[in-house]
């Protein structure tokens, strides 16, 4: 006869850190007092289905188990006994996470099936519920409490009100790439509703290259640090921040610049956790790209089923994010590339017609594929693309510019925009999550296209954070796709 045994518990702590801890198969060494060592078998991922986990209590006995399904959406993962010296047969369990609903707690259950020797039912039965699962419940607790205040392994062991010395990539002077040097500088110790963040990616985008240019000075006094996001880990927090503790994996965007660096003090405002189904590079490479698609289709675009999107440079890190949702959404879209392996990748993340152009001539193209022109165009060209785009917009149609790659576009004139009763936007998405409600609403919108498969991943290139020019050249030179990221 089978034994089953159900526990539960509310941790109080949110989801996603709990999840981050238990869905590596191999940290149980590092929160459960029952186990001594424990180390993954042939080399796999301790979060890939089928990697076995070979380990060792403290009472001597041996045990190797094998993870046969894990669920980022569902918080849930199942396991199985595949050899152990304890007598607990055909033991197979599953722990599944759920969010509190009346606090930012989490309620964890747990529960297996196993069989027992006769005459050791009880007992064992006793050892699965109290000393493996009511003293797990006990251990995360702590475990939890304890990263308040502990840093990263990968930080510096320093008193909290100190500053960290790290690196940062500084720009010196407006202009080419050569302005750009990595020089040791400082990340203060967080301020009220502040955060000290170890970071490992910073994402790259073209507002980068424009501060380095000097097209925007207000925004980039110099000698200045390039970069709008970056993701890591969580060192310190300041006072009055309720929401971050130390060792949370976050990422951040945020309207001043200074992200090409290894370790840096920002608001909590512009930090949102990042869920255990993302990794730091794809987080880095995404949180401000995602959010300008988002903004972009619910707020600006106003998406709908049937209406149609030009998107300009299509294969990039916002075009291939923006086409793949908006044709989720129900929306038709043509994209602008500049050789035939980008079009192929434009149309394999949504765009219905690709049009490969290198003298920005499309308007003529984009018409005969919609007729009297675009609903929506999102212009990253700029100058170069002025009346082109003028041309494929259709009446009532909305021209939103998002970039000036070919220089900075002229003055719209309201004259012509009357002709075709068009309107004219030209964002900054800092705007649009001025609150951390709105960051956070967006971000978990970003999050789930991401796991429901309506984004992918994006091809990220890497570059260490001391080849930050290389990366602006690369970037600069149109040959990219995707999406860039610094390792810090």
């Amino acid at each position: 006869m089978l034994q089953k045994v159900v526990r539960s518990a509310v941790i109080d702590a949110p989801i996603e850190r709990v999840w981050s801890v238990l869905r590596d198969f191999n940290s149980h060494d590092a929160w459960h007092d029952v186990v001594d060592q424990s180390r993954i078998e042939a080399g796999r991922q301790s979060s890939e289905v089928g990697c076995i986990r070979a380990f060792t209590l403290k009472d001597g006995s041996f045990i190797r188990e094998q993870l046969l399904s894990l669920d980022d959406r569902e918080h849930r993962f199942t396991y199985c006994i595949v050899e152990a010296t304890v007598p607990l047969e055909r033991y197979i369990s599953t722990v599944t996470l759920k969010p509190v609903t009346d606090g930012n707690r989490t309620f964890w259950h747990w529960e297996s099936s196993f069989k027992a020797p006769p005459g050791r039912e009880r007992e064992l039965v006793d050892l699965v519920a109290q000393g493996v699962y009511e003293a797990g419940f006990n251990n995360m607790r702590r475990h939890l409490l304890e990263r308040r205040d502990r840093r990263p392994r990968e930080a510096s062991i320093m008193p909290a009100a100190l500053p960290i010395g790290c690196r940062s990539v500084v720009v010196s002077a407006y202009g080419g790439v050569e302005s750009m040097t990595l020089r040791d500088t400082e990340a203060p110790a967080p301020g009220p509703g502040e955060v000290r963040i170890q970071q490992r990616f910073a994402g790259v985008n073209f507002i980068d290259v424009y501060l380095r240019r000097g097209w925007i000075p207000p925004m980039f006094p110099l000698p200045g640090t390039p970069g709008m996001e970056a993701s890591g880990s969580v060192i310190d927090i300041g006072p009055g921040v309720t929401s971050l503790m130390g060792g949370d994996r976050v990422a951040y965007m945020g309207p001043v610049a200074g992200s090409y660096t290894t370790v840096r003090t920002v608001p909590q405002d512009w930090v949102v956790r990042v869920p255990a189904h993302v990794e730091d590079d794809v987080a880095a490479a995404l949180l401000l790209k995602g959010i300008t698609a988002d903004y972009l289709l619910q707020d600006l675009g106003r998406v709908r089923p049937g209406s149609r999107w030009l998107v300009h440079a299509a294969a990039g890190g916002v075009g291939l994010l923006l086409c793949a949702w908006a044709r989720r959404l129900g929306a038709r879209v043509v994209g602008t590339v500049s050789n035939e392996d980008k079009a192929r990748l434009a149309r394999e993340h949504g765009c219905e017609h690709v049009i490969i152009t290198s003298d920005y001539r499309f308007a003529e193209d984009v018409r005969g594929v919609f007729g009297e022109g675009a609903d929506v165009i999102v212009d990253g060209l700029g100058e170069a693309a002025f009346d082109e785009n003028f041309s494929a917009l259709a009446p009532c149609g909305h021209w939103i510019s998002l970039g000036q790659a070919s220089g900075v576009p002229r003055a719209v004139s309201p004259d012509l925009l009357i002709s075709k009763s068009a309107s004219f936007s030209r964002p900054v998405a800092f705007a649009y999550v001025a609150t951390r409600a709105r960051l956070n609403e967006r971000a978990e919108r970003l999050w789930a296209a991401l796991a429901d498969g309506t984004l992918r991943a994006p091809v990220i290139e890497r570059h260490p954070l001391q080849d930050a020019a290389r990366a602006h050249q690369r970037l600069e030179s149109r040959r990219t796709t995707g999406a860039l990221v610094l390792a810090t």
